[in-house]
């Protein structure tokens, strides 16, 4: 980093595809610093999480909605003994059938108080994440190393992304018609994408969790891998009770910086997922340097709570490097915070992983969530919340 401009990170002309820098995450759009922590809680933060929504990822609605709950199954001896499996319904709206989603959840039997839990939602379906082995070795591509994790002392959450809101572009079913005014039948220009509804699903998850006392409710980590990355670190952006976020390739719209325009731009995922964002987004194709913000500042919204960064090596399409500089340029607000950023400056040799509150680590392989970086997320967690 060579300096500061007016709003503006100036950054090396390498690590970016357009001219003019970086936009500040310390500097107001009016170009008025931010020197305190009171100044980015009271103004420059409100100020991000308004431009994410009305340049992004659309606006959150606010309208309550009801929520049935009802426990569908219950087994306190799954994975040999070693777990309480439950699996849960949440049916939102007036008549609690609109939208249902199970909500499957394996809780640690040895825990001697509420457990800490990964969240996280997923592709296949529930059934899919359960698919693996008992012992956690061997996982077929699509599964999750669910036994490592309870042995070490780890719940974990998981529902289906698309019983949250499918994954198409037509806006008629999901949690979207749950909100619209009379006769509309889709989004308005600045209305929410499916990524934002994805991570609305995730804190309404989360509100469940909540009410379950062999959760603790001060170590709830929310996970996601690709376009679900991008759901999670929105989802803990605006829900300040997500103890900590872990983005695993998340990529364009995730956190690796648009500004760059390697691997997938903003002109090819709005062109191919128009659905995920709101309107205005595309509206940046071949133009990021008109954007006011980027997302080292997506980011930083989540400081000073823990954040983990995984990347790929082979996994360009999600530009790893991009993914790095996101959680470097979120740095100054980590600091001035009072609690350390992400602790290098260049990336680092492969599965040699940051351990810094902002950490990081890129691994051989291509794009997947695989057991190593569910290893590293554990430690993380670990280190920065207290291992359970």
């Amino acid at each position: 980093m060579t300096g500061i401009v007016t709003g503006r990170l100036d950054v090396p002309e390498a690590d970016l595809s357009v001219p003019g820098g970086l936009p500040d995450p310390l500097v107001c759009e009016d170009g008025t610093p931010v020197r305190t922590p009171e100044q980015w809680w009271e103004r420059r933060r409100p100020e991000l999480l308004d431009l994410f929504e009305r340049q992004m990822f659309g606006r959150t609605p606010s309208t309550p909605v009801e929520v049935r709950t009802q426990v569908v199954e219950v087994s306190e001896d799954a994975l040999s003994g070693r777990a309480t499996r439950q699996v849960v319904r949440l049916s939102f709206g007036p008549d609690g059938s609109s939208t249902t989603v199970d909500v499957l959840v394996h809780l640690p039997n040895a825990a001697s108080g509420p457990a800490p839990v990964f969240l996280a939602l997923n592709f296949r379906g529930n059934h899919a994440v359960e698919a693996g082995p008992t012992d956690g070795a061997d996982l077929p591509a699509k599964a999750w190393p669910l036994a490592a994790m309870i042995e070490r002392g780890y719940g974990v959450a998981t529902a289906c992304y698309e019983d949250v809101d499918p994954d198409v572009d037509d806006f008629g079913n999901g949690v979207h018609p749950l909100f619209y005014a009379a006769g509309q039948t889709r989004p308005g220009p600045q209305e929410w994408g499916a990524v934002g509804a994805w991570a609305w699903g995730l804190s309404r998850i989360l509100d469940h969790l909540l009410e379950n006392p062999r959760v603790d409710p001060n170590r709830v980590v929310v996970v996601g891998h690709s376009r679900l990355g991008k759901a999670a670190m929105w989802a803990a952006a605006q829900d300040q009770r997500f103890a900590m976020a872990v983005s695993n390739n998340s990529g364009c719209g995730g956190v690796a910086l648009s500004r760059r325009r390697v691997g997938e731009t903003v002109e090819a995922i709005t062109g191919r997922f128009p659905h995920w964002f709101c309107p205005t987004f595309a509206t940046y194709a071949n133009r990021e340097e008109a954007l006011p913000i980027d997302q080292h500042q997506l980011v930083a919204l989540v400081a000073p709570r823990p954040v983990y960064i995984a990347s790929a090596q082979d996994d360009g399409w999600a530009d790893p490097y991009g993914e790095f500089l996101g959680g470097r340029y979120a740095s100054p607000v980590y600091h001035l915070l009072g609690v350390e950023g992400l602790a290098a400056t260049e990336q680092p040799a492969l599965s040699e992983p940051v351990p810094s509150r902002l950490g990081y680590h890129i691994r051989p392989g291509g794009h997947a969530l695989t057991g190593y970086d569910w290893e590293r997320f554990a430690d993380a967690a670990d280190r920065h919340l207290g291992r359970p």
